[in-house]
């Protein structure tokens, strides 16, 4: 393998950024550091929290919705459950809004609302792994942290033409990462080689006649640069079928069930069903006239697809199973439901 020199490598990859960096409501761009702002290491969390396994474009009316309606950690510490789950509806990962809400309340309350500044600290907050804590780190207090995304896991595969295959490769890719990451300006790097992932070095077609790394790129010498990283291969996902149930009063409220703080949707509000088996049995929530739709509700999970038959019942409007919790016609809110239950809301809606 050829030598490359980190020092330019990171000097390169500054001088593109200064130039180049991607406008976002959450970054402090170069020209505004230099000026002296400082980023928000709350609204630096925040992005990172809501960007794990989402993309850019799906995160940015979320985020400017959450600081909005939650300006700083301690407001958002001090925000009902039900109101910050609802405003996480869509984005998925529902697990992270559970940890979002658990950590800015450790924040607010032993750390005086300040976020530790080094990536150790932030490691031992609720929900926040390796990634997030350099993250923050780097870009929040300009440590010299790694930052190691998918982005940048392909940056440093194509750099080096590393062909061993992800995630196996991912020590080798970070001891690399770590020896280009420079002591002056950190957070800038971060977001400068995560940039370059994004916008250049990308997935298909990489744009390597523009990248300020082609010429060390030992991918782009090889013409390697298409088939890295290399990856093993993913197994297929299983399908699971269920059942859920939606009930509707004569005064319009609507019959839906809290899920347990613990596993796939944890803490949100959805119709009640069964349980997401290989072949469930029905497992209406309480006697009524069901029927069944026509069709079924399709959805993808990141390790299992989905497929639900949707039940619907007209009730009596003294109607008060217990254990479910009854919304009244105005205050209810489908985009308040997971993905998967606001599914069966518009199929019912449209049949």
């Amino acid at each position: 393998m050829r030598d490359i020199c980190e020092f330019s490598v990171s000097v390169a990859l500054l001088d593109w950024y200064d130039h180049n960096a991607r406008q976002m409501p959450w970054r402090v761009g170069p020209a505004d550091r230099a000026a002296g702002v400082t980023p928000d290491p709350y609204r630096v969390w925040l992005s990172e929290v809501m960007l794990q396994q989402t993309t850019v474009a799906a995160v940015r009316d979320y985020f400017m919705r959450f600081t909005a309606r939650w300006r700083d950690v301690a407001s958002l510490a001090a925000a009902p459950d039900d109101q910050v789950m609802g405003e996480w509806a869509g984005l998925g990962y529902y697990a992270r809004a559970r940890n979002l809400l658990k950590c800015a309340r450790v924040v607010t309350d032993e750390y005086d609302g300040q976020f530790p500044d080094t990536g150790d600290a932030l490691l031992k907050l609720p929900g926040i792994g390796p990634y997030t804590a350099a993250a923050v780190a780097a870009i929040a207090f300009d440590r010299p942290e790694t930052v190691l995304d998918g982005n940048v896991e392909r940056v440093i595969s194509r750099l080096y033409e590393i062909h061993d295959p992800l995630p196996g490769s991912k020590p080798i890719l970070m001891e690399k990462a770590a020896a280009l990451t420079p002591t002056q300006r950190p957070g800038d790097y971060a977001q400068a080689v995560m940039d370059l992932g994004a916008t250049i070095c990308t997935p298909k077609s990489p744009a390597c006649g523009i990248c300020p790394l082609r010429t060390p790129c030992l991918a782009r010498i090889a013409g390697t640069q298409a088939d890295l990283p290399k990856k093993t291969a993913k197994k297929a996902k299983p399908t699971r079928f269920g059942h859920v149930y939606i009930a509707r009063r004569q005064d319009g409220a609507l019959l839906l069930e809290r899920r347990p703080d613990k596993g796939l949707l944890g803490g949100m509000l959805g119709w009640p069903g069964s349980d997401w088996s290989g072949t469930p049995s029905e497992a209406p929530p309480f006697s009524a006239d069901w029927s069944v739709l026509s069709e079924e509700v399709r959805h993808t999970f990141t390790h299992f697809h989905l497929v639900l038959r949707v039940w619907t019942a007209e009730l009596p409007a003294d109607t008060t199973p217990d254990s479910l919790t009854i919304l009244g016609k105005h205050e209810f809110k489908p985009s308040d439901l997971p993905t998967v239950m606001r599914k069966a809301h518009d199929l019912w809606q449209g049949q």
